[in-house]
Formats: C-alpha cells, structure tokens, sequence
C-alpha cells in the first residue's frame, strides 16, 4: 500500500496503487466526515485502506464499523441529512442486504457517494466480477458510473460529490469498480495536491434541506397518493438536471486537475471510421482494445466504444457516436433473465437508445466475463466475426450469444 503522510498531499504526487486505494486517497482529499463499513470481498479493500489512512493520522473522520451492510447505508443516509459528507459501500449479496436503505436514500435526495466492487451474485457463491449487483439501482434515482482504471477511480470520487451535492442535483453517486480487476490490481496513479483539490471540490452545503435543531423539518415523511407523484416528479427532474451538471463539473475538474477525456460519458477507440464498434463498459476496455489494435493492422475497420455514465444514460452521445456503424457488438457483463432476446442489461438500453434513428446499425448481444472469468482478445475477435457476417448477409442467427460458455 502507499505511504502518506499527514494531511495527505501537499504536492502531486505519482502512486502504485490499486482502485481501491485510489477511492481511499479521494476520501481522504475530499475530507470526508462519515465512513461505514462492513466486509465482504471485494469492496472491503477500500475500507481496509481508509482504517490504516486513520490509524497512521492522515485522515480524521468518524470511522463506524456497522453490524451488517443494511446499517452501514442507514448511518451514511442520516449522516448526509445533518450536514455531513459521507462515504460507504459493498459488493454483491451485501449491496442486496442494504437494498431498503439504498432506496431510501435516492428518494431522500442524499447525496451519498458509494462504491461497489462488482461480484457475482450468490448462488452459487463467486468472488469474481459480474455487473449485476449495481445494475440493481439503475432505475432508483442513484448515478451509476463504471471505472476503468485506477486513475479514473480516484478522479470519479472528486467529481462524484461534487455532482451529487451540487443543490440542483442532490442525488446519491455509485462508483461500479469490476472486482479483482480494479479494486485489487495497483497501477500507476497522478494523486492531486490537497489545494488543487480544495480549490475544485467546496464543503458539502444542504442549506434549507439540513436536518438541525434551529431547522426542524421533516425527514422521510408518509406521503402515500397525496404528494408520491410530485416527488417522483422532482427526482426525474433533477435526474434530467444531472447532465448539464456533469458536463460543467467535468469541465472545472480539467481546467483544475489538466486531465481528461472529451467527454465525461463516453470513451471512444479508432470508432471514427469503423464498420463495427464494440461497446462495453468497465475494465473489459483493455483486452478489447488490445484486440481492436491487432484486427485494425489486417485492415479490418474495427472500433471500441466505452460507456462510462450508466445513469444518467448518455443517449445523445451514444446515438452521434454510434449513428455512422453498420454493425454493434454489445459486451454485456451482465444479464436479464427472460428479457427481450435473452440478452443483456446494456444491449436493451443501447437497442432502445439506437431505436429513434431512420438507419439503425445492426445490434448483436454477447454476454462475457461472468463470475471473474478473464475476456480475451480471441473472444473479442470472434463476436466481431458474428457481428461482421450478420452485415454481410442481412441475416441475425442468433441475437444473443454466451462466450466461451463450456457445453
């Protein structure tokens, strides 16, 4: 693990470590005052991480350890209520075991940042990546972004409370780290000073919405038929809000910070002429990438695109981007049982966000990487073969396909 020291960074400063460790050190710069945990593999590096942070004085916050992931959500969302900047999370199972206060806590409008180190849900049990455990909040009201890298999991974190706690938004923020993948795999990391990050990130301020006893309101009222409706509404708008806020957040964060990708919701590989673009989300950018590199030096116009806002979902980004394809290869590490084509939870949303379009691109659905299982650049090589010959005929066999599934 990285050496601090007190006060974290006065300089920047370039680090090996791990995604989890990343998230830690963003804890600390953004100066977090509320940290729950409770283990469970592989989210609880991170915690592992913040306790040594305190336990060596370079970062002081209230540290609770909860008695199950359900409390740890339940203390995070009260402690957003009164003021204060917080920070939790989990994997698989236990993010279920939290579900109730999860919930509560996007219709409350706290603006909890959360990570969630993805793994397959039981049973039976595995400790490997599968997308399936954050998908469950995607329609909740909660931001949901996939990382990459280390570098981007460390960032994520700054940008992630300053869009949720930005007044027009106050909405709660899940950071999706693939397990073992990230949360465990050190890389080399710029880690900002603690004055670029003071000067880009303010205090958490919930102004009229703070629960205090000079401001006696009401928290988590029974609204029933009377007033359900308006407050869905007012989530849905402030969900509509969130893109306008990303954007100008995403743009100070660059002027700041003088790193970046164009857009903070999509990354696009060697797509600009391509024919067929893969799409995928989380570290599977890396041996698609690789494989798009090879397939591009035999001339085969291939390109990747990454999808990093799951919600807010970035339907005009993805439409511009995608328009000009003749053919879509989606990389679900996910899945929907008895959905439309038996496919994937990202091939639904990218089929339905390619609907409106006169010309729509030939869509194909490849479900890969379940439970850890390692995606290779022969995989990849393969889905677009599918993908290619279903272009070449007019023809789709078969709309959805299980990789490297054993018979």
């Amino acid at each position: 693990m990285a050496t601090v020291t007190t006060k974290l960074y006065q300089e920047p400063k370039e680090e090996l470590i791990s995604g989890s460790e990343a998230i830690g050190i963003a804890c600390a710069l953004a100066d977090v005052d509320v940290i729950t945990a409770y283990p469970i593999r592989p989210y609880d590096t991170v915690m592992q991480y913040v306790s040594r942070l305190k336990a060596d004085g370079a970062f002081d916050f209230d540290y609770i350890i909860a008695e199950s992931e359900h409390s740890q959500f339940e203390i995070v969302k009260h402690a957003s209520s009164v003021g204060a900047r917080t920070f939790t999370g989990s994997s698989g199972v236990g993010w279920f075991y939290a579900f109730e206060a999860i919930t509560v806590t996007a219709g409350l409008r706290m603006p909890v940042v959360a990570m969630v180190g993805n793994r397959a849900l039981d049973d039976p049990g595995a400790f490997g990546v599968e997308h399936n455990d954050a998908m469950a909040v995607r329609d909740l009201g909660w931001h949901l972004y996939w990382v990459a890298t280390a570098q981007e999991a460390l960032d994520m974190a700054l940008i992630a409370y300053k869009v949720a706690e930005d007044p027009r938004v106050l909405l709660p923020f899940a950071l999706s780290c693939d397990g073992s993948f990230l949360t465990h795999s050190q890389a080399i990391v710029q880690v900002p000073s603690q004055d670029q990050v003071d000067k880009f990130l303010p205090a958490y301020n919930r102004g009229s919405l703070q629960l205090h006893p000079d401001n006696p309101i009401t928290v988590a009222p029974q609204a029933n038929e009377d007033w359900l409706m308006e407050i869905r509404k007012q989530t849905d708008e402030a969900m509509r809000r969130t893109p306008a806020v990303i954007k100008e957040v995403y743009a100070e964060f660059k002027e700041v910070f003088g790193r970046g990708d164009d857009s903070p919701f999509i990354e696009q590989y060697m797509c600009e002429d391509a024919d067929v673009i893969l799409v995928g989300m989380g570290t599977l950018a890396m041996p698609t990438r690789v494989a798009v590199r090879r397939m591009r030096e035999t001339g085969k116009k291939v390109g990747f695109l990454r999808v990093k806002f799951f919600r807010p979902f970035p339907t005009e980004e993805l439409q511009e981007a995608l328009k000009g394809a003749k053919g879509i290869a989606v990389i679900d590490r996910d899945y929907s049982y008895g959905s439309p084509g038996y496919g994937g939870v990202l091939f639904h949303e990218l089929r339905s966000t390619m609907y409106p379009l006169d010309e729509r691109p030939v869509m194909l659905n490849f479900i890969a990487g379940l439970g850890g299982r390692e995606v290779m650049v022969s995989d990849v090589e393969e889905m677009v073969e599918t993908t290619q010959k279903a272009i070449d005929t007019g023809k789709i066999d078969q709309e959805t396909t299980w990789v490297a599934v054993r018979e």
